[in-house]
């Protein structure tokens, strides 16, 4: 046989075996098994990128996420090109942008307590709270001086109301800073001690409820009465669900202050936890043109009148 005609015998038995081995594979390998790898396959590349903060919502619980500052994006709205140092004692920049529905970097965004971005940093275990104000140049880009304390993993959480949209909205990514990360555990702490300042917090959180929580202020034992207006308001309270550092912005009570106008010793803010479990409870005021914020750590209970627990459960230990 010629060596033209025996190649091209090669050629279709090649062929043939190729079909048979494709469809024998079709009917073999079942569609869970396929679904098994497509699933594995996923995980890897998840893996791969272990050193940033998992912000997807489990299934079912995308809506809560957003709305409780734990997803990179809502309703058209994303927290993007995230940059900080990674590592601790580097003189840097944080930075981000916030992309609009139409793709672009939004630039136009309405005041609220007199800012148009709140920029909120935690560790994973809650200690090294910042509650700062970067500036935003021409092209939406906001950025700040920053700088590290300590190692670990930290959520960066982005409040704001888009103009276009008019809604708040509250985005959050994270940021791996090098080093020996030590979790200092909470324990639950209605005092604070800050700057020489004495805080207490009074008032129960009920899942799924309204509730009062009033912050006194004294120093060496006497009221302060000498609260400054910050924000537009004589105190600002940041509440974060430990376990998931969920971001709930307390409203404080009464009317906007004017300049010059002072207050004290007690501020009264308008809490709503969303379920059981333990909070960190973060306060700013501000005295002599000093701000100074106070840390408390307060546990949410569910309403026993009804019998049933307000929200979901949750597993001990957060996904930083």
């Amino acid at each position: 046989m010629k060596a033209p005609v025996r190649l091209g015998l090669y050629g279709l038995v090649l062929v043939v075996v190729f079909v048979v081995a494709f469809a024998t594979a079709g009917v073999a390998v079942p569609g869970q098994t396929v679904q098994s790898w497509v699933g594995n396959t996923k995980q890897t590349d998840h893996d791969a990128g272990e050193d940033q903060m998992d912000t997807t919502a489990p299934e079912g619980d995308a809506e809560d996420a957003s709305s409780l500052g734990l997803a990179v994006a809502k309703d058209g709205y994303q927290l993007t090109t995230l940059a900080a140092p990674a590592e601790t004692g580097a003189d840097a920049t944080l930075s981000l942008s916030i992309i609009g529905p139409n793709g672009e970097p939004v630039t136009d965004f309405d005041l609220e307590h007199e800012k148009e971005l709140h920029l909120v940093t935690v560790r994973s275990d809650g200690q090294h709270f910042r509650h700062v104000h970067p500036e935003m140049d021409a092209n939406g880009t906001w950025s700040i001086p920053w700088q590290w304390d300590a190692p670990g993993s930290y959520r960066v959480i982005a409040h704001s109301i888009p103009s276009e949209s008019g809604e708040t909205t509250t985005l959050s990514s994270s940021v791996q800073v090098a080093g020996n990360y030590e979790p200092v555990p909470s324990e639950a702490a209605a005092t604070a001690t800050v700057d020489g300042y004495e805080l207490s917090v009074e008032g129960d959180l009920v899942a799924g409820e309204s509730a009062d929580l009033r912050v006194s202020v004294s120093r060496d034992g006497k009221p302060v009465t000498a609260l400054e207006p910050y924000l537009g308001a004589f105190g600002h309270m940041v509440a974060l669900r430990e376990d998931d550092l969920a971001y709930l912005y307390v409203n404080p009570h009464g009317d906007h202050p004017q300049a010059g106008e002072t207050s004290g010793p007690e501020i009264t803010f308008d809490a709503n936890a969303p379920s059981p479990g333990r909070y960190l409870i973060y306060v700013d005021f501000q005295v002599d043109g000093q701000v100074h914020t106070a840390p408390f750590v307060i546990d949410a209970r569910s309403d026993e009148r009804s019998g049933e627990n307000t929200g979901a459960e949750h597993e001990e230990g957060r996904q930083p």
